[in-house]
């Protein structure tokens, strides 16, 4: 057997999905962004039973209303993770007895895109599970232990979110609400609003876009909506653009953004391009007066 090198042709041959998480206030139109969709190539994961706004929307769609459900879904649309145990969920025990419930997983080639709405709800079920689970409680008084559950609260949403990401064919969306808080300072916070801090703090990690949709003003004074999708962008907002093609702030379109994040990749010397910040500038002629 010869060393499974993929080659870089195979690689860029490779059909590659778009894994993101999409980011708002409550009411701002993140569930609505369906709309934006192909709705024959989108299955909506439906958490929250919020489809109001997208009444009349032609695609199809699957409402989980537990964890095990949450779990048995994922593993059927990413299929099983050969480095777990037999007994461990996404393994491939957990795979075939979902494929014996829901049938040939074949079903699910028609989808590109899984559109799931919301992580805010998945952290809520997942850790009602949590709480009815061993660890958390006490061995010595089995009194609730919260600190376990949190815990346990934190490897389930992780391992979740990890195993979807590893759908690489498939765009997968995560819809979540924005938390927004004063710290010390009476400076304005913005978080994804989920139980527990290990989900919120490692979710950016996994996934390859975090967009936040906002409402800006205009030099005017008038309100928008758009796309902010750049880590440092001067509203605070969480954001992030692993492809590199994306623009500070882009229009509040998620099929247009997919196709431009799917899109020819910039050069790498414009992608490396660093511009030193004037205040860097003033410190070093600062020092060379010193000097």
């Amino acid at each position: 057997m010869s060393l499974p090198i993929i080659t870089a042709d195979q690689r860029l041959a490779e059909k590659r999905g778009v894994k993101g998480v999409l980011i708002g206030k409550s009411g701002i139109g993140k569930t609505s962004q369906l709309w934006t969709l192909d709705a024959q190539r989108t299955l909506f994961f439906d958490l929250e039973a919020g489809d109001l706004a997208v009444e009349g929307w032609k695609g199809d769609s699957i409402r989980p209303r537990t964890w095990p459900e949450c779990r048995d879904f994922a593993v059927f649309i990413g299929g099983p993770n050969p480095a777990l145990r037999e007994d461990q969920p996404f393994s491939q025990a957990h795979f075939q007895a979902v494929c014996e419930r829901f049938g040939d997983p074949s079903i699910l080639d028609k989808y590109d895109t899984l559109f799931v709405d919301s992580i805010t709800v998945a952290g809520r079920l997942c850790m009602q599970w949590c709480k009815g689970q061993p660890q958390a409680h006490s061995e010595r008084t089995g009194k609730p232990d919260a600190r376990g559950a949190y815990g346990l609260m934190g490897q389930e949403m992780i391992a979740w979110l990890t195993h979807l990401q590893h759908t690489r064919d498939k765009n997968v969306w995560f819809v979540g609400i924005l938390d927004e808080r004063l710290d010390d300072y009476n400076r304005r916070i913005f978080s994804l609003q989920i139980d527990g801090s290990k989900t919120g703090l490692e979710l950016p990690g996994i996934v390859d876009e975090v967009v936040t949709l906002a409402e800006l003003k205009s030099d005017d004074g008038a309100g928008y909506r758009a796309f902010v999708c750049h880590t440092l962008n001067p509203w605070g907002y969480p954001a992030k653009d692993r492809s590199g093609r994306l623009e500070a702030v882009e229009e509040p379109h998620l099929g247009r953004l997919m196709e431009k994040v799917a899109g020819p990749a910039k050069p790498a010397l414009e992608r490396l391009e660093y511009t030193q910040p004037p205040a860097v500038d003033h410190l070093n002629e600062t020092k060379e007066q010193a000097l």
